[in-house]
């Protein structure tokens, strides 16, 4: 027989039984659109994440206060010293590496103008901030450069606040009061989310020294430091370290890189999304059965058949050739039905969540649609094996 005939049979074989056809294709269908969609989910929440930290800026150190100590398990250790206003202009003063240093307070204070009040997150910092972080202004200006030390009572609104406090008016120059204190407005931030658990939107900014005393805070909540160049990341890294715990008398602090973290949730993520891939691999072996199953009955159904075949001159290497062919036309349809239905899925997706950038790898795609052909082939071997095996004079005596 020629491929061309093997071909024709094999399709009025499947089309003679549609039903059964169609759920042995709905069972491959299903294994190969769930590792599409899984893995698509995987990728998107890690480039979600790497765009996260992208937003951050550049060639970022972040120094927390108390050192993170790993013997088995993770634990932070205590604080036993604040991080200063002190310690930030050291690391501006004497590392050379240092581009910006932004030192950090962060709270929460009620803020109002007039009878409008709300609960929302105050930051302190200074006006490295701004360009470290790529904030987007507005309009207004942002903190002003001045003193270190020096805490003016101004401050700078989210996007949100701005609106739900003022609603219509323009806030530039009006006076908010955050908790006790009388803030001058001289900024409003553009719309621009949130950002690594920080809602730009819904906060307002105010100078460092402020925000410390407003707060009642003798340590900073973190000192972000933006380097010259990429390759002064580990360097200035060990430098901060090393004049930190000059000043404190001991090691107390931990800095970590932006490379580092990205790469630690890029790691987890990825094996996450190879482990969804194998469980979504699994109902493709189940598709499998239900091949075999399917292809176990159509050979009982057709034993004449397979007898008249045999009668005729067609040999076992040919029978067997048409039931793969069957088994494999299943296998293949129902791959490429899966594909295209996850891929509808994870637009769909998309769609629904443009900030979400999901998107399946090709090594998923080329998986699904080649393990979908060889679960076809391999579990359409045993019924094309027992069709090769009957007997054409018996199998000529049923019907």
């Amino acid at each position: 027989m020629r491929p061309v005939e093997v071909l024709r049979f094999s399709l009025k074989a499947l089309t003679g039984h549609s039903l059964r056809t169609a759920l042995s294709l709905l069972g491959v269908m299903i294994g190969v659109a769930a590792v599409v969609v899984l893995t698509a989910l995987g990728e998107g929440a890690r480039l979600y994440v790497v765009d996260q930290f992208n937003s951050l800026g550049t060639n970022l150190l972040i120094v927390l206060p108390g050192r993170t100590e790993t013997s088995g398990t993770m634990g932070i250790g205590g604080v036993p010293n604040d991080l200063t206003l002190e310690d930030a202009q050291a690391i501006a003063r004497e590392i050379s590496q240092a581009r910006r240093v932004a030192p950090i307070s962060m709270g929460t204070e009620e803020v109002a103008f007039r009878e409008r009040s709300r609960q929302i997150v105050v930051l302190g910092t200074t006006s490295e901030y701004q360009h470290a972080r790529r904030v987007q202004l507005q309009r207004g200006e942002f903190l002003p450069d001045e003193e270190l030390f020096r805490g003016a009572n101004v401050a700078v609104l989210g996007h949100k606040a701005a609106k739900e406090l003022f609603d219509n008016r323009d806030p530039i120059g009006a006076v908010v009061r955050v908790g006790g204190w009388r803030m001058r407005v001289i900024g409003v931030l553009a719309k621009q989310g949130t950002k690594m658990g920080v809602n730009f939107d819904d906060l307002v900014i105010v100078p460092v020294r402020t925000g410390m005393k407003m707060l009642n805070r003798s340590s900073l909540f973190r000192i972000l430091i933006q380097v010259h160049a990429h390759t002064d990341l580990d360097l200035a890294r060990d430098r901060v370290v090393d004049l930190i715990t000059e000043r404190h008398e001991e090691e107390d602090i931990t800095v970590i890189t932006q490379d580092a973290v990205v790469s630690t949730f890029s790691a987890i993520l990825n094996t996450l999304t190879l482990a969804v891939a194998a469980i979504a691999a699994i109902s493709l072996s189940v598709a499998g059965i239900g091949i075999m199953n399917v292809m176990l009955v159509s050979v009982s159904e057709r034993t004449s058949e397979v007898g008249l075949l045999k009668a005729v001159g067609v040999n076992n290497r040919q029978i067997l050739t048409v039931f793969l062919a069957e088994a494999s036309l299943i296998s293949i349809a129902g791959g490429l039905i899966g594909l295209g239905t996850g891929w509808l899925i994870v637009r769909t997706v998309v769609r629904l969540w443009p900030a979400f950038p999901a998107t399946t790898p090709l090594w998923a795609v080329g998986a699904a649609l080649g393990v979908s052909i060889v679960v076809g082939v391999v579990f359409g071997v045993i019924p094309a094996r027992r069709a090769t095996g009957l007997d054409p004079i018996a199998a000529l005596g049923q019907r």
